[in-house]
């Protein structure tokens, strides 16, 4: 019986022991989206939005900053700027302390706003800078996708925004601005983000491209351009898929139309001409029956 068991165990303790040893030297490397990899740190990095960053850019240098409301179509940078003009104002140290981020989307009902923005706008800040720079005396509340949360929650929400001005500012972000309702809109400054020129998109694609070390043709970056419709984070998302499952090819038109889902316009084309034969058929015949 003693040497059964000592033959188990023995048995037993080798797996564990190769097992400890095949994955000691090993290191594993997060993968990151190269939407979050290549985000803008700084607003001089943010791409053909310079109206809105040149305003940004003087209200921080005197340490100060209303509540805001950006919108525009998705992935022209909102959520980008108001991130890289939070670093600028509180620095590494402090920005995870003063910046609460919450997608209004997924988190929109009026418990929220009670709970988490209230609880978070309530707390006091203190502290200084170690570079020396002035550290305004407020915290920053971003809601993200701010046109999905329900009217009792904007409602809610703006009692808060009066109550806490003293020590906390608000970044709303949205696609549709007609969907804040109006006593939310009268108290932000509102800022309009364009969709981004193709020119814009195709240097950005570019430099990602040169740091990736990835093989590409001009098509396939012209077909990245145009299916991202002015959204360069889908782009960017495009381009991180194609050079996932083509990483021995370069990217080219045809595996941008293919992960995209795009319907190829000589398809597209030889429908419209059968149908134009079907409805010139038809009309051959109705003249035929009306002639017998």
């Amino acid at each position: 019986m003693q040497a059964f068991l000592k033959g188990t165990s023995t048995q037993g303790t080798r797996p564990l022991k190769e097992k400890g040893t095949g994955t000691s030297g090993e290191k594993k490397q997060k993968s990151v989206p190269w939407v979050e990899k290549y985000r803008p740190k700084c607003m001089e990095e943010v791409a053909f939005q310079e109206e809105v960053v040149a305003v940004l850019k003087k209200t921080i240098e005197g340490a100060d900053l209303p509540n805001l409301l950006f919108y525009g179509p998705p992935g022209t940078g909102k959520t980008s700027t108001i991130l890289a003009a939070a670093r600028e104002l509180y620095g590494p140290e402090l920005y995870r302390q003063r910046v609460l981020e919450l997608n209004a989307s997924d988190e929109r009902g009026i418990q929220v706003v009670r709970e988490k923005v209230k609880r978070f706008a309530q707390l006091t800040v203190a502290g200084h800078r170690t570079d020396g720079k002035p550290c305004p005396p407020f915290k920053i509340i971003i809601l993200d996708e701010a046109d999905s949360m329900t009217n009792a929650a904007q409602a809610a929400l703006r009692r808060t925004m009066e109550k806490e001005s003293r020590t906390t500012r608000f970044c709303l972000i949205c696609n549709y601005v007609s969907r804040i309702i109006e006593p939310l809109t009268s108290r932000c400054s509102k800022f309009r983000f364009k969709p981004l020129a193709n020119q814009v998109q195709e240097e950005r694609l570019l430099d990602i491209c040169d740091k990736e070390n990835l093989k590409y043709s001009k098509e396939g970056i012209a077909a990245l351009v145009k299916v991202s419709e002015g959204d360069l984070r889908k782009a960017i998302t495009f381009l991180q898929s194609a050079a996932r499952l083509n990483t021995d090819n370069e990217i080219t038109e045809n595996a941008v139309i293919e992960i995209a889902g795009v319907v190829d316009k000589c398809l597209v084309d030889g429908a419209d001409e059968y149908l134009q034969m079907l409805s010139m058929c038809s009309v051959i015949m109705q003249q035929a029956t009306l002639s017998n």
